[in-house]
């Protein structure tokens, strides 16, 4: 994936000082790339043959995921200096190009897709799926619901509410995409999402707790900044999180076993990465 990203850059040539620079900074930065390597998974336990046509879904996703850390991190929302441990794109340059590289990001996925050596029907699902989990039915409403209700506490359903929006429907619709790629049965798709979903609230879980116990140099993004935000630490108190990531991690084991064998032994070694980074 890390090639593609190289060889696929986004083109802003002009008389701009550092504008392109800047629209490739953060995704040159590396990071995790946890929602491009589930989709790249699946797509090479059920067709190998489709995985180079698949990095073209797979950069898209990492695109908007990206954009929205990018934005995520300005002033008006986070105000974070560090990201993928490099600082952030308001503070190397200033916060109108950090927020127009995220407008561009944003859309440049869609322009992937749009290129993507696919049937044009497989290429309309794909561009469906991420731009409605990305979306004001998705990432974006997560997004406004942190924002809004940052310093007035949220009970346990509106935080998990927040947090599927947020974080889980993007890694959800990684698994969704992979399953229309390669053709899978409507219940084998829908079980991959519903999946997802609950991987991603882990990975939220999991993400709160590192935000209080990793430095800034561990987690390679600032840390300590969620005081006064809504998060399973805060609502429910360390001890009580890690013991929410822990039933969750292995219940999310547990439903791994209920895959067919050629997912899981591509799946696994992915997911034994990251289902208990709580325990860092």
């Amino acid at each position: 994936m890390e090639e593609f990203i190289k060889k696929h850059p986004i083109k802003a040539e002009s008389f701009h000082p550092y504008f392109e620079k800047a629209l490739n900074e953060m995704l040159l930065a590396g990071g995790k790339r946890f929602r491009p390597k589930l989709l790249l998974s699946v797509v090479e336990a059920y067709n190998p043959l489709l995985v180079d046509s698949a990095k073209y879904a797979a950069y898209a996703i990492e695109l908007i995921h990206t954009y929205s850390l990018v934005h995520d991190d300005l002033p008006i929302m986070d105000n974070s200096p560090l990201r993928r441990g490099h600082p952030t794109l308001h503070v190397t340059y200033d916060e109108v190009t950090a927020l127009l590289v995220g407008d561009a990001l944003n859309t440049y996925a869609f322009e992937v897709l749009s290129n993507a050596p696919f049937h044009s029907d497989v290429k309309v699902e794909l561009i469906n799926v991420l731009a409605k989990n990305a979306g004001a039915d998705g990432m974006v409403l997560g997004q406004a619901i942190d924002c809004y209700f940052e310093d007035k506490k949220l009970d346990i359903h509106r935080l998990k509410t927040l947090h599927l929006n947020k974080t889980a429907k993007l890694i959800a619709a990684s698994l969704q995409m992979c399953a229309v790629i390669v053709n899978l049965d409507e219940e084998l798709k829908r079980k991959l999402y519903d999946f997802g979903i609950e991987l991603g609230v882990l990975f939220q879980i999991q993400d709160d707790i590192l935000d209080v116990t990793l430095s800034s140099e561990e987690a390679g993004k600032s840390t300590g900044i969620d005081e006064g935000k809504n998060t399973f630490v805060t609502l429910l108190g360390l001890e009580e999180a890690i013991k929410t990531a822990e039933d969750s991690a292995l219940k999310l084991e547990r439903e791994l076993e209920g895959f067919d064998e050629v997912l899981k032994e591509k799946l696994k070694p992915l997911l034994e990465k990251y289902l208990f980074r709580h325990k860092k």
